[in-house]
């Protein structure tokens, strides 16, 4: 369907602007996020992490292509570069979403990648040598987690 395709279609191009307020327009409010570091976000918490994302990536740079959608659900691969503010280090993820509607909004994304590939770009030998293990991929999921928290903690408006 035409306006499920332009709904994933304005997701990303408002990402490619760093709009976050027109990014959380196309989610429904209470969307279900999840990738293999933001795990499991609901409503305001998807929002706020997209709304971090974005003002955080000084280099952010955004692609997307191949959008389908049915108007039941849908998908797009998109690829962002980027540098990793903790170690300095160029990232290329590459990433592949799926989504759900729900009264013309996006209720339901879930973004996959290869987790062990973006720790061997963003941390380097360590992420190579050990990003495939569950210790290191723990340690990634509670330092993005910390960072949400805290971004929620001075954003009220995302307090559930």
């Amino acid at each position: 369907m035409l306006e499920s395709k332009q709904l994933i279609e304005n997701f990303y191009a408002n990402f490619q602007q760093k709009n976050w307020e027109g990014m959380q327009s196309c989610y429904h409010n209470e969307v279900f996020f999840s990738d293999p570091v933001f795990r499991n976000l609901k409503g305001g918490k998807a929002k706020a992490m997209w709304h971090m994302l974005t003002t955080a990536g000084k280099d952010l740079a955004i692609s997307f292509k191949n959008i389908q959608a049915d108007g039941v659900i849908g998908s797009c691969d998109w690829d962002a570069h980027y540098t990793f503010s903790l170690t300095g280090r160029k990232v290329h993820n590459i990433i592949h979403a799926k989504f759900e509607f729900k009264d013309g909004k996006i209720a339901r994304h879930i973004d996959s990648f290869n987790l062990w590939r973006w720790s061997a770009m963003a941390l380097g030998v360590s992420g190579t040598l050990l990003g495939w293990s569950p210790l290191v991929k723990s340690k990634i999921r509670t330092m993005a987690d910390k960072n949400l928290r805290k971004f929620i903690q001075e954003h009220p408006a995302y307090k559930s």
